[in-house]
């Protein structure tokens, strides 16, 4: 089988998403799958699809436009904050956006009346964590600007947490989307009925059964992807974990010394190496680099083998305290984190291997 290559399991993945969307139901919470994780993916996209998701969101318009010419007649959500230059193509492809923008949210109105087609907007609110939204105490003001602009349903507000600043959801910060969208419906008479709030991380409140009443819009990916919740460093119970792993082949295999010889300068990413003086050591280089994938997000899956680091192309690993006997050729297999899995699926250089179990 080709290597290097990225496993990944898409019965697990269906089941994650089966057991996410159930949840969510019996809470009475809409979903939207994140799949950008996927780079376009329709295998991928596909489980989240035969899991009972009906709403699919990615960050990449690209992406979404390959799940229309896939035949994806269903919901779409354009993540990412749209570009001016492209809003015509996301009238075209998404039914909804997360804006932010006046300015945005006048060209996609402009754009959607060219074409005589309605679109969704979830206005995001910034509650903390400093990615994208606009303050609470603007909100009154953005709304004023966009309420009456033609061919445009405002669907509702939003926030993000956890993504940048690595801002926690809590009770109270949850809390100011359900009060903001109390006022803006009296102020503004405006039905508003999304409030989403939040990703995978927003899930522990769902889960410790304190997600504040009003919330009824999530956007899941890593939980349903990965059973994980990295935000609050947490397993999520009854997901199902390491759905995705990474193969590559050893191509070369000796015994070397632990700490380079000669002065050390700087590496290929301007950083000054540290060296731990081991001794001689088994040293393996596999072909994969950080061209492909986050070299901290790597976890192997044989005892005694240690990442040492990477360049581009090449992976070098320490084998000398791993059971049994290896040779060039030789396969190792890796757990994965989210950061790996998006740059191992990004990747056009890793082949894609899809596991039904």
């Amino acid at each position: 089988m080709k290597n290097p290559r990225i496993n990944i399991n898409l019965t697990q993945i269906r089941e994650n998403a089966e057991r996410v969307f159930e949840n969510c139901r019996n809470n009475n919470i809409s979903l939207t799958g994140v799949v950008k994780v996927g780079a376009g993916d329709i295998k991928l996209a596909q489980s989240f699809i035969n899991g009972g998701i009906k709403s699919l969101g990615d960050s990449r318009l690209d992406n979404i436009r390959n799940l229309r010419r896939s035949g994806y007649q269903e919901e779409t959500v354009l993540l990412r904050l749209p570009q001016l230059a492209e809003v015509t193509e996301v009238i075209n492809y998404a039914d909804l956006s997360l804006v932010s923008e006046v300015v945005t949210v006048k060209a996609l109105s402009e754009a959607a009346v060219k074409v005589c087609k309605r679109h969704g907007i979830i206005v995001m609110i910034d509650v903390g964590d400093l990615r994208e939204g606009i303050l609470p105490d603007q909100i009154k003001d953005f709304f004023r600007e966009i309420v009456n602009l033609p061919m445009l349903d405002i669907r509702g507000i939003g926030t993000n947490v956890g993504c940048y600043a690595g801002v926690l959801p809590t009770i109270s910060n949850t809390e100011i989307l359900i009060e903001l969208a109390e006022e803006l419906r009296d102020y503004y008479s405006l039905e508003l009925p999304l409030i989403s709030g939040g990703n995978t991380a927003t899930t522990r409140l769902l889960s410790d059964n304190t997600l504040p009443e009003g919330i009824n819009h999530l956007r899941i990916g890593e939980a349903i992807l990965q059973g994980t919740d990295i935000t609050n460093q947490r397993i999520i119970k009854d997901l199902q974990q390491n759905n995705f792993t990474m193969t590559a082949s050893i191509i070369e295999l000796k015994d070397k010394p632990s700490a380079p010889t000669g002065e050390v300068g700087y590496d290929a990413f301007g950083n000054i190496p540290v060296y731990e003086d081991r001794g001689v050591r088994k040293r393996a280089i596999l072909a994969v680099g950080r061209q492909d994938v986050k070299l901290d997000g790597l976890i192997p899956v044989d005892e005694g083998i240690k990442v040492l680091g990477a360049s581009s192309d090449h992976l070098l690993v320490d084998v000398t305290d791993k059971k049994g006997c290896l040779s060039t050729g030789d396969e190792l297999e890796f757990y994965l984190d989210y950061g790996a899995i998006l740059r191992l699926m990004t990747s056009p250089y890793v082949y894609k291997n899809y596991i039904m179990s």
